[in-house]
């Protein structure tokens, strides 16, 4: 399928190492925001100082899940850059996504901790827009054991999460601009968008039955619910469209075909 000069191209090595070198680059900028923030306050203390009072956000111990996401990208780009994945198709297909939403994810964090927030929701869309892309590249239900741990999760695990990161950011965005609601409450608009992450989750994984993807939004929920727990109504909601979820995907899993090893 693959002559020796697609083999040996360099455009593939330097997407190899253009994709690893993002994904560190996103690491290492994320490691400085929270240890030595450039504009005295971290991603969490700026959330938790002006935007205590926005219901989406989650329990800060939720915000851990970026350990599990950096361990897969990072997997994701070590394996990418193998010599014996230069003829991979499906990374072909991925090609500079991932790169592009890593180093997007740079320019968030930047624009985050100097409160730029309509700026940083725009680079959140630069992150979740090449998210959905790649992750459209990717086969299911059926993949080989190596793709499915190495390509597809560490992707679906990225993209649930910057999905509920992208609400969470507009919300914070309308309420840097005072925003009044229309006269909806906070609570109301905090189910409204559980309702839409729900039902955007619901349509990504169950066809797909993309657990990866479903665990995540699951953990977020989860942990809204217990941010909320003064909030019957919302931490109720966050808690039952997380069993409803798992009830459909465990009900679907049965006629699903096995996958490959």
């Amino acid at each position: 399928m693959y002559d020796r000069y697609t083999v040996n191209s360099k455009s593939t090595v330097i997407r190899q190492i253009i994709t690893l070198v993002s994904i560190f680059a996103a690491f290492g900028m994320n490691i400085i925001a929270n240890i030595n923030p450039p504009n005295g306050l971290s991603i969490g203390a700026i959330s938790n100082r002006f935007f205590s009072n926005v219901l989406i956000t989650p329990a800060n111990y939720a915000f851990a899940i970026w350990g599990i996401i950096y361990l897969g990208l990072i997997s994701f780009g070590i394996y990418q850059v193998l010599p014996s994945q230069k003829t991979n198709l499906l990374l072909r297909q991925i090609g500079y996504k991932v790169a592009i939403a890593s180093l997007s994810q740079i320019v968030w964090v930047i624009c985050f901790l100097y409160r730029q927030y309509a700026l940083s929701f725009l680079a959140m869309l630069g992150i979740l827009l090449p998210l959905i892309a790649a992750y459209m590249c990717l086969p299911f239900p059926r993949t080989a054991r190596q793709q499915k741990w190495f390509i597809r999760i560490p992707i679906s695990v990225y993209l649930s999460w910057i999905v509920l990161a992208t609400v969470l950011n507009g919300a914070i965005t309308l309420k840097s601009w005072q925003w009044s609601g229309w006269g909806i409450s906070g609570q109301i608009w905090t189910i409204i968008m559980l309702l839409v992450a729900a039902f955007i989750t619901h349509l990504v994984t169950i066809p797909r039955l993309d657990f990866a993807y479903a665990s995540v939004f699951i953990w977020g929920a989860i942990a809204i619910a217990v941010r909320n727990v003064n909030y019957l109504i919302i931490s109720g909601t966050a808690i039952g469209l997380s069993l409803t979820l798992v009830i459909l995907l465990l009900s679907f899993s049965f006629y699903a075909p096995i996958e490959q090893s």
